[in-house]
């Protein structure tokens, strides 16, 4: 048996405060082998580095794991000022100071670019991929001194869901969640077919859904329930909705089970209407997260998104008949993105009726997509840009500034409409200090007209 001291490192809280799921789910994987483990959240902990050398010393480690979730906030108005490398280094040496033991790091952001996020960081060891039975691996090496590799790829055969592990949550961490957002993430499947141009997750999760067991999805629901009081859930799904209706069979097994939970996720705003926002808000659905992603059909090509703007205004138009809340989140700037084509994205999103809108100025560029490839082509990022600080791509048909004052010209027209990303967070923060608790965006949606909640 190995000691085992799991640190997430992220403290970033938009758009609200998410639980550190992988690393509840490597605990669970730990636990499962028989190693002790501490789980320790420097965002539920109070961010405090002398609370952290702390617990470090108090559980004298064999091996110390670091989850990265993001780099940045994927916010072109922030750049540099919401880089989150920077500050899992310095946690690193914090660590560091109170023990000698071997780091590995591992998690989403890792994945994306491992080689680059190591020599900055600075740790001895990486895992890129899935990480549940990999961990496990090394920690085993480690403690018989056994020469390991530097990287570990656990995408070199993905996980069945016989051997996905179930999260092992923690009390301390459990509720600072409950009282920040209270609700707690959970996944029903891994992967992602679609063929976004900027999207990591094929890369990270695989090109095809897989489907966890659902029943044991809504055990683990259940027992979360039971043992924390928790009702609230966003599924992390990269995509919630699938051509195939599994989210359908999961649906209907919460149905089945009755808990009497709520829950939301991130949707693709195509393929599902009325009959299927029936059933999902009969198993709890309070809310969607639409992934549009562009204002219109010529931008949309552009992203290879594989929908139209007909496709998006049909899904809102469902959801505001069956009085669920949703939120667009959309890009400007992207590929083939033209001041004509600003213009009909912004008259479209004027269609948007009801609903919240969220939009962005430009794309992050992260490597291995097809985005990356273009903005090489189009002299945008340098082919020897390691992309650890944040670029952006934005179309060499518009000029950013003027840009920016079109959208903003539209979106001071409603409240529920927010550019640029920063002014949503503000009034995020407002709410949650009046008590609000959840996605918090939804408060801003009314199905009374004339009427506007929140």
């Amino acid at each position: 048996m190995s000691k085992v001291f799991l640190l997430s490192t992220n403290i970033s809280m938009e758009p609200y405060p998410v639980y550190p799921l992988g690393m509840a789910i490597i605990a669970g994987a730990l636990v499962a082998a028989g190693h002790a483990v501490v789980q320790y959240d420097f965002l539920a902990a109070g961010e405090s580095e002398e609370a952290l050398t702390d617990a470090v010393a108090d559980f004298s480690p064999d091996c110390i794991c670091l989850s990265l979730r993001n780099i940045d906030n994927v916010d072109s108005f922030a750049m540099e000022d919401a880089w989150y490398l920077s500050q899992a280094k310095e946690l690193l040496a914090v660590v560091r100071s109170k023990s000698a033991a071997p780091v590995i790091v591992g998690g989403s952001a890792f994945t994306i670019m491992p080689e680059a996020i190591l020599d900055y960081i600075g740790a001895e060891y990486g895992v890129i991929g899935e990480g549940e039975e990999i961990i496990c691996s090394l920690v085993d090496a480690l403690a018989k001194g056994d020469n390991i590799s530097r990287l570990t790829n656990g995408q070199l055969t993905p996980l069945t869901a016989k051997q996905m592990v179930s999260p092992r949550y923690d009390q301390d961490i459990i509720n600072y969640y409950q009282k920040e957002s209270g609700q707690i993430n959970l996944q029903t499947k891994r992967g992602c077919p679609h063929k976004c141009v900027y999207c990591t997750y094929p890369s990270l999760e695989g090109n095809r859904f897989r489907p966890q067991d659902f029943t044991a999805v809504v055990d683990d629901i259940e027992k979360v329930q039971r043992d924390f009081g928790i009702s609230s859930f966003f599924f992390t799904d990269s995509v919630f909705n699938d051509a195939k209706g599994l989210y359908l069979q999961f649906t209907e097994e919460l149905i089945r089970r009755d808990l009497g939970i709520t829950w939301t996720g991130f949707f693709r705003p195509q393929g599902f209407g009325r009959e299927e926002l029936r059933l999902m808000k009969r198993s709890g659905l309070y809310a969607l997260e639409l992934g549009t992603d562009a204002g219109c059909d010529t931008t949309l090509k552009g992203l290879q998104k594989g929908f139209s703007f007909d496709d998006v205004l049909e899904v809102n138009n469902a959801c505001i008949a069956e009085k669920i809340p949703a939120a667009h989140y959309i890009m400007f700037g992207g590929p083939d993105e033209s001041y004509d084509t600003v213009s009909e994205g912004l008259r479209n999103v004027e269609q948007i009726e009801t609903n919240v809108v969220f939009a962005f100025s430009g794309l992050r560029v992260l490597p291995g997509t097809e985005l990356h490839q273009r903005a090489i082509a189009e002299n945008i990022v340098a082919a020897d840009n390691s992309l650890l600080m944040p670029a952006y791509y934005f179309s060499p048909h518009i000029e950013v500034e003027k840009m920016n004052e079109m959208i903003l010209d539209t979106f001071k027209k409603r409240r529920e409409w927010i550019f640029p990303p920063s002014e949503g967070q503000k009034r995020l923060s407002v709410m949650r200090r009046f008590g609000y608790r959840g996605l918090l965006w939804d408060t801003l949606v009314s199905f009374e007209p004339g009427r506007r909640r929140g």
